[in-house]
């Protein structure tokens, strides 16, 4: 029951986290997607499960409140994958991206040389965001494409992918291209900010955790 209790009261947090990002970078005007750095914390620290939920209904709540197509919710599949790819990085990469710190791992730790370690971390995670900016362009060009498709009028959508998708291509370029060449600038950056964001806050939490723990 505990254990549940943490799932539901990390994922809340990661959602709202998530929700707040966005709307503070909406509100400066700067056309960044920003709504996976929580999930991306959240997946560091409970893993899989976490991700997966706090992802899904980040989207899920974000395009209620906020309603513009039933196809909106289908963009939750990005929120999800970043969730999964996030995880993925932790299985292949246990020492740069652990956060609990086993006693082998502190034992490596103390040996190891303090700047290789953190060079290490910082490289891992740029890997992450490129492997995020890939995928995310590639499955949000294919789900934007899908919801012109299904509702030609949102072709002339004024948000930054739109207009990059409208400006920078001809007509002889297939649309599924359009959107997912569109996505890739604004990603790379994005998804930096993101993979280095989403680490810094879930080590914020966990160490107020041990904090809590310690009281």
């Amino acid at each position: 029951m505990r254990k549940i209790i943490s799932v539901i009261v990390l994922c809340l947090t990661g959602i709202l986290l998530n929700m707040g990002i966005y709307r503070f970078f909406n509100i400066l005007g700067i056309p960044f997607y920003m709504d996976t750095v929580a999930t991306i914390a959240v997946t560091f620290i409970g893993g899989l499960l976490c991700g997966v939920l706090c992802g899904a209904f980040t989207n899920i709540i974000a395009n209620s409140i906020i309603f513009w197509s039933w196809e909106g919710y289908l963009f939750a599949l990005c929120n999800i994958a970043t969730a999964v790819i996030t995880w993925l990085f932790c299985r292949f990469f246990p020492k740069q991206m652990n956060l609990i710190g086993t006693k082998t791992d502190l034992y490596i730790k103390q040996r190891s040389n303090k700047i290789s370690d953190l060079m290490d971390r910082i490289v891992i995670l740029i890997l992450l965001s490129f492997t995020l900016c890939l995928v995310m362009s590639i499955l949000g060009g294919i789900i934007s494409t899908i919801i012109i498709t299904i509702n030609p009028p949102l072709i002339k959508r004024s948000d930054l992918p739109g207009i990059l998708s409208a400006t920078m291509f001809g007509q002889q370029v297939p649309l599924i291209l359009k959107e997912i060449l569109s996505r890739i600038p604004i990603n790379s950056i994005d998804r930096l900010i993101s993979a280095f964001g989403g680490y810094g806050i879930a080590l914020i939490i966990r160490g107020l955790l041990k904090i809590i723990k310690v009281l």
